[in-house]
């Protein structure tokens, strides 16, 4: 496996979130990679997570998920990756103190280059999917608790997200009922740290 740290909306490096590109062997008879090493991604992220939890879901082409996140003390970090179809996959920043405030990355994960993208806590998660049946499957960190979940508007205008609207006719997403209704990154509860 090798990590690659994206550059944010505004040209920099964010710390934390990161790029996984597995090692895949390819042969007359398929392929083989090593999707997940507790180890190795250690020694990546430089700390030691802990996954509680596997979580899978199927979309739609035009649905997003998100800008979701959990507030302490019982914050999540995930670990997400493509296995069926493709998503545009964003991270933002919502530490407060941080020098990228408000920043993003966004990577397109699908089941062919079979990248995974690492979203610390302090961070908040969306995906579009880009193809009908989009599977995602994700490890997190903590444990979900309804009562410190939260979510910004996936079209914060001060976050200015490029979501690839294009490939879905510039038709407004497929939104939850949460998710429609979700706060403005100036009202919503982030990190201070």
């Amino acid at each position: 496996m090798e990590i690659k740290k994206l550059l944010s909306n505004k040209g920099n490096k964010l710390n934390g979130p990161f790029l996984i590109e597995p090692k895949i062997f390819n042969d007359e008879r398929g392929s083989f990679f090593e999707s997940w090493n507790q180890s190795t991604f250690d020694r990546l992220s430089g700390d030691k997570i802990i996954f509680s939890q596997d979580n899978h879901s199927t979309s739609h082409l035009g649905v997003l998920r998100g800008l979701h996140y959990q507030i302490p003390p019982i914050p999540q970090g995930k670990l997400v990756r493509c296995i069926s179809g493709q998503i545009y996959d964003v991270a933002v920043d919502i530490r407060k103190n941080s020098v990228t405030f408000g920043e993003w990355i966004s990577a397109k994960l699908d089941n062919e280059n079979k990248l995974m993208l690492w979203i610390p806590i302090g961070f908040a998660h969306g995906f579009l999917s880009l193809k009908d049946n989009s599977q995602v499957i994700y490890k997190a960190s903590g444990k979900y608790s309804k009562e410190h979940e939260r979510s910004i508007k996936w079209n914060d205008k001060t976050l200015n997200i490029k979501w690839p609207l294009q490939i879905i006719n510039n038709q407004e997403p497929s939104l939850s009922e949460k998710d429609a209704s979700a706060q403005l990154l100036n009202k919503a509860d982030i990190f201070l740290h």
